[in-house]
Order: structure tokens, then C-alpha cells, then sequence
């Protein structure tokens, strides 16, 4: 297992009101990973993304990145975070590629035009190294941002909603830019809230809420170990009420009659499948297709959350 490149231990914010943004957060980024990190409106997301990167002044507890601690070696661990902010900005009368090593100059890099036509190659910018910012569209501004971020070569990169805003189709775009990013070595956090965002690239996921984790686990683990699948017969003709039989089952009538919703584990051992099956052909029911559906990360969100809510979460 790779070792961590970004460690943060007992991290906490607390605001002259008393508020408290991050509440002893303790977390691993692994090096070459992309992590999603999700929660709702107001859950520390924004907060311990200026943290790590020395935009917020943490209260208590501790970041490194690449073994260099953010508040007593700052230059060396800020030299190794490339930021992507959630706002479009840019200089709209300066060329893409004088804006990128401008960049590359403020970290103190030394002027290298043939990195810089790397990184907009590498973006599928390298036609547009002397195109105006503001003749740009709004996807490849948003990878200009990303550019402006690589130009001084850093290790971790922070892509704070980089599709927001975004059409579905650059967005799928923006998916396989970071997946190039990953294959370069780049580790990647990702704060979005497209849930199937995090679903489709992150290799783990960390759910925080209220100034704190909740859990940090692999997308694909996460999926297995929480999601629900449902099964779902549609009837060639309509019933209003279940036969005894299938009540006992636990299925959901649709408003219709049309259609019936089992919800099982399928890791379970015995998952009454086929017990389900036998009854419903026993009933004299006539089934015209059967279909499963297992449940999406944004449902299994929801339930972390409000599981946080009633203290359920821990």
C-alpha cells in the first residue's frame, strides 16, 4: 500500500465566534491516489482544503505534506500542492500560455517554456499557448486553471469543484483528464458535489460533515459494504393488493399495480430470491421482466449523514 503523502492529525479550526469548521480531523492521503472528498454545504470541505494548503491558519493539531510540516516548513510543503479553485478566473487579455508560466514564477521555478507546453499538451491546451484567455470556452478556462496549477511541477494537486457549472459532456472530459493526471503520478483531491463524479474516478472516498470525518474508505469497498440492491418485477397486469403470500416478503406495490420492489443485501448468505421467485409463480402472477438496481453513492451519502444526524456515526 502506497504511504501517505498527506498527513493530518487532531486538525481543528475553531473562528472568533466560537465556531468551530473542523473538529479533530484526522486523515491519509496516499501518494498516487485520487480521494473524493464529499459533504454537504457548510461541512468543512472548503476549510480543510485551505488548511492543508496554508490559506487558513488551523487553531490545534497538525498537516505534513511529503514529510514537511505546513506551519513550520510551509515553503517546502506549499511547493508541493498545486491548487484548483471552484472560480474561473483569469486575465482575460493574457495568453494562455504566459498566464501558466506566470504562474510557474511565483513558487520562484525557474522560466521554462518547453514544461509549459508540456503541461497545455498534456491538457489538450497546446493549440491555445497564444490564445487570449477570454476567447477561451468555459471547459478549457477550467483547464487553463488546471495548467496555472502543474506549472510549478507539485506532487499533490487540490481540484476544489472543478465541473461545477460544467456540462455533462466536459465534465466526462474534466474525468479523463484527472485520470491522465493520476496516470503521470499526480495525487489528486477532489471536492465535488456530483456524487457519480466520485463514483466513476476516485479510488477512495472521505465523507465529511460538520468539522468532521466520517469515514474514509474505497469507492468500490464502500459500494459492497453499504449499498442496497433492489429487484424490481413488472407485472403484465396490475394488482391492487399483494397476495399473502408475497406481503410477507416486504415488497413495495408501485402506485400503478404494475410493478412490485424487493430490497435485499446481495452479500447476504440467503438473500430470499428465491424463495420470492417461487411465490410469486405460485400466486399465478405473470411477470413480463425482472431488473436490479444497486444503490448509488448519493444514497448511501444521505445516509451517512443523517445516520451523523441521530449520532448513529461514529
Amino acid at each position: 500500500m502506497p504511504e501517505p503523502i498527506v498527513t493530518i492529525r487532531d486538525l481543528v479550526k475553531r473562528y472568533d465566534d466560537g465556531f468551530e469548521a473542523l473538529s479533530g480531523v484526522d486523515l491519509d492521503i496516499r501518494e498516487g491516489e485520487i480521494l473524493a472528498l464529499l459533504g454537504p454545504n457548510g461541512a468543512g470541505k472548503t476549510t480543510l482544503i485551505s488548511s492543508i494548503c496554508g490559506i487558513t491558519r488551523p487553531t490545534s493539531g497538525t498537516i505534513t505534506v511529503g514529510g514537511h510540516d505546513t506551519q513550520t516548513d510551509w515553503r517546502r510543503a506549499r511547493d508541493l500542492i498545486g491548487l484548483v479553485p471552484q472560480e474561473v478566473k483569469l486575465e482575460p487579455f493574457e495568453m494562455v500560455a504566459k498566464t501558466v508560466a506566470f504562474s510557474r514564477g511565483l513558487f520562484g521555478k525557474p522560466h521554462d517554456p518547453a514544461l509549459i507546453q508540456r503541461v497545455l499538451d498534456s491538457l489538450s491546451l497546446g493549440d491555445k499557448a497564444g490564445t487570449p484567455n477570454m476567447a477561451l470556452s468555459g471547459g478549457m478556462k477550467r483547464r487553463v486553471l488546471i495548467a496555472k496549477a502543474l506549472s510549478h511541477e507539485p506532487r499533490v494537486l487540490f481540484l476544489d469543484e472543478p465541473t461545477a457549472g460544467v456540462d455533462v459532456e466536459l465534465r466526462r472530459g474534466m474525468w479523463e483528464v484527472v485520470a491522465d493526471l493520476k496516470a503521470q503520478g499526480v495525487t489528486i483531491i477532489l471536492t465535488t458535489h456530483y456524487i457519480e463524479e466520485a463514483e466513476a474516478i476516485a479510488d477512495r472516498v472521505a465523507v465529511i460533515d460538520r468539522g468532521r470525518i466520517r469515514l474514509v474508505e474505497e469507492t468500490a469497498a464502500l459500494m459492497a459494504r453499504m449499498g442496497r440492491k433492489e429487484m424490481t418485477v413488472t407485472l403484465a397486469d396490475p394488482i391492487k393488493t399483494l397476495p399473502g403470500t408475497l406481503a410477507e416478503h416486504g415488497l413495495t406495490l408501485s402506485e400503478d399495480g404494475y410493478a412490485v420492489t424487493y430490497v435485499f443485501d446481495s452479500r447476504a448468505e440467503r438473500t430470499g430470491l428465491t424463495r420470492l421467485l417461487s411465490d410469486l409463480l405460485a400466486t399465478g402472477v405473470r411477470v413480463t421482466d425482472v431488473t436490479t438496481r444497486q444503490s448509488s453513492l448519493e444514497e448511501i451519502f444521505v445516509g451517512l449523514t443523517n445516520a451523523a444526524e441521530t449520532g448513529e456515526a461514529r
